[in-house]
């Protein structure tokens, strides 16, 4: 029973990867892997020899020998232990999700059209990279690439000159992205998966995810499609359309950093402090539109002429359910898996197949191979899933380098491929980005990076 499941999961993963080709959303194959999965758990039960308890990160004693009822509780709670992890980070995005959407319904993003006062590409390179860097770490890498690739439309008018900014805003946003709890799904999943921390999670990979984004850049200036000046108008360039744009936007940011001081402080998960970010954020946003709106006032006809008006409505409306639902089927699919000790006894396989580079680092038994075919692996197929597999295969404790290079590995390696991040496909979409272009021009860049900060974590990690 064992290889049916694998087989649906491969199946799945398959539609998943090839949503294009099929023009097939990826929610739906991911929805349907996590029933059938779950649904072949409980009907051949009796079947299975081993069972994985997700808390003492062990297999059960005596699985096999207990009888259909004691099997069958357990199923009931290892699904809801799983749901209950998975919505923690599900309710973390949708927050995070509202405040972004908030921010831009006041028009928020369009004060860091006001920075750029030059025509020199290198500079404009420089400059959106850099604020790629910074905003991925903050509102997360997919959403600063949206921004970032809006407002270059606005400024280079050139679509031969706009896709090579693109390419190199992916690289960046993808580095920004490894080095804050909040700036990549991935990331965001180690956090709350307790695997690491906020501070040393800055203090391991702040320099690699910076050199992965400083190198590219910096080669990329010697480029011929960085040479010269941008036909550029400055008076073309939008000013913000609300009077409370720049304060939406810094409040709208300082919430979302807030929210690791919060669990620091109280040690509650992570969602319940985006919640009261959100909180904040949203009763500002009301105050500024002027409008009165109840969230639990959907029965009156005034609801539907206020929706057009509140600031909050409007951004719950916007928000992007289908990649909830995407990534609820993934990480409960992967759930499955891991417990029927599946990603277990692969883990164990890969720590005596695969010899050792470089020295054990306290305790960490898995090698450094392993976690670079994790990025490689990343930029082929969706990381989430990746990391999702690898918080059921290895036990390390929290703030162990492995979870570490993990999150840099899983983060930055999606850049070599256009496909291997949210990051890359939403540039794919925006610009019309072919995928053979973006492999000739973009990823020996995002290549380089992404061994340079491998191996700056590599030496990095002996001083820590």
């Amino acid at each position: 029973m064992e290889s049916v499941i694998i087989i649906v999961f491969i199946v799945g993963y398959l539609a998943i990867t090839l949503e294009h080709n099929l023009k097939l959303d990826k929610l739906i194959p991911a929805l349907v892997m996590m029933a059938v999965c779950w649904a072949i758990v409980a009907l051949g039960i009796d079947s299975f020899s081993d069972w994985f308890d997700s808390e003492n990160h062990g297999l059960v004693e005596g699985f096999a020998n207990k009888g259909h009822e004691a099997k069958m509780h357990l199923v009931e709670e290892t699904l809801l232990h799983h749901l209950g992890k998975t919505a923690e980070i599900l309710v973390f995005l949708l927050g995070a999700m509202t405040i972004v959407e908030i921010i831009d319904y006041f028009d928020g993003f369009s004060t860091i059209k006001g920075f750029v006062t030059f025509k020199g590409k290198k500079k404009l390179l420089w400059m959106f990279s850099i604020l790629a860097f910074i905003l991925s770490a903050i509102i997360d890498n997919l959403t600063a690439t949206i921004v970032l690739i809006s407002i270059l439309q606005k400024i280079v008018k050139t679509r031969e000159d706009r896709i090579w900014f693109a390419g190199l805003i992916i690289i960046a946003a993808n580095a920004g992205g490894a080095f804050s709890p909040i700036g990549d799904v991935t990331t965001t999943m180690l956090w709350i998966g307790d695997k690491v921390s906020t501070g040393m999670l800055f203090t391991y990979l702040f320099i690699p995810s910076l050199l992965c984004m400083v190198v590219p850049t910096f080669i990329a200036t010697f480029l011929p499609a960085f040479k010269g000046d941008i036909s550029f108008d400055e008076n073309e360039v939008e000013k913000p359309k609300n009077q409370h744009s720049a304060k939406m936007l810094y409040l709208g940011l300082g919430a979302i950093l807030f929210v690791p001081v919060f669990k620091t402080v109280t040690h509650l998960p992570p969602y319940v402090g985006m919640m009261l970010s959100l909180g904040i954020v949203a009763t500002f946003a009301e105050i500024y539109s002027r409008t009165k709106f109840s969230l639990t006032d959907f029965d009156s006809e005034t609801s539907d002429l206020n929706a057009h008006h509140s600031p909050v409505h409007a951004s719950l409306s916007k928000i992007e359910m289908p990649s909830i639902l995407f990534f609820l089927g993934i990480l409960m699919a992967v759930a499955a898996l891991e417990s029927l000790g599946i990603l277990f006894n692969f883990a164990e396989s890969l720590k005596q197949g695969i010899p050792l580079i470089g020295s054990e680092i306290e305790g960490t038994k898995v090698s450094d191979l392993v976690v670079l075919l994790l990025g490689v692996g990343s930029a082929v197929i969706d990381n989430v899933p990746l990391v999702a597999a690898s918080l059921g295969m290895f036990s390390e404790s929290l703030d162990n380098p492995l979870w570490h290079f993990i999150a840099f590995s899983a983060g930055t390696g999606g850049s070599m491929l256009i496909i291997g991040s949210a990051a890359g496909v939403v540039a794919m979409g925006m610009e019309k980005i072919d995928f053979f272009w973006y492999l000739k021009k973009i990823t020996w860049l995002a290549l380089i990076g992404f061994l340079i900060g491998s191996a700056a974590f590599v030496v990095l990690r002996e001083f820590i």
